[in-house]
C-alpha cells in the first residue's frame, strides 16, 4: 500500500455543489435558498417567531424554581468505598476525606462536596470526613466500628460595592 495511491472507495463521496455560479449551473442566482427575504440570508433569527401571534413560550406560565444557592454534591456509595479499600487504594488507618477519595479515584471531582449514600455494605472500620451522609450510611459505618464526621460548608456573603456618585 502506498500513501499516494490512497483514494476513497468508488461512489462513496460526492463532489461539493458550487452554488451561485450562474444560471446554467442549476444552483445559480439564489443558490437554492428560494427568493428574497430574511430566510435567504445568513443569521436568520426567527426561532420561535409565530408571525406576530404571542409565541407559545410566552403563552405558557412560568413553572418551578431554581435555587441558585443549592449545593451540587458528588455522591459516593458505601460499596464503592469498600471496593477502593479492598483494592488498597484507600488507607483505613488515617481519616478518609474528600481529597483522599479524589486521589484514590473513587470520585472524579468533589464539586461542592461529597455525600455518602447507604447503598451497599461496608465491612471495614473507617473514619470518614465528608460534606454529607444519609442516615443509613452513618448507621452502617458506625455498625462497622467507624465514624462519619460532617464538614460544615460556610457560604461567604457577597459584598457589593456601592456605585460611585458622579457628583464631586
Amino acid at each position: 500500500m502506498k500513501l499516494n495511491a490512497l483514494a476513497p472507495q468508488e461512489g462513496s463521496t460526492k463532489k461539493r455543489m458550487r452554488v451561485g455560479r450562474g444560471i446554467g449551473s442549476g444552483k445559480g442566482k439564489t443558490s437554492g435558498r428560494g427568493v428574497k427575504g430574511q430566510k435567504a440570508r445568513t443569521g436568520v433569527s426567527i426561532q420561535g417567531f409565530e408571525g406576530g401571534q404571542t409565541p407559545i413560550t410566552r403563552r405558557l406560565p412560568k413553572v418551578g424554581f431554581k435555587n441558585v444557592f443549592a449545593k451540587n454534591f458528588v455522591t459516593v456509595s458505601l460499596a464503592r468505598i469498600q471496593d477502593a479499600i479492598d483494592a488498597k487504594r484507600l488507607d483505613t488507618k488515617s481519616v478518609i476525606d474528600e481529597v483522599a477519595l479524589v486521589a484514590a479515584g473513587v470520585v472524579r471531582r468533589k464539586k461542592d462536596g461529597i455525600r455518602l449514600l447507604g447503598t451497599g455494605e461496608i465491612k471495614t472500620k473507617v473514619n470518614l470526613k465528608l460534606s454529607g451522609a444519609t442516615a443509613s450510611a452513618k448507621a452502617a459505618v458506625e455498625k462497622a466500628g467507624g465514624s462519619v464526621e460532617l464538614i460544615v460548608i460556610t457560604v461567604k456573603p457577597v459584598v457589593r460595592k456601592k456605585p460611585k456618585s458622579n457628583q464631586g
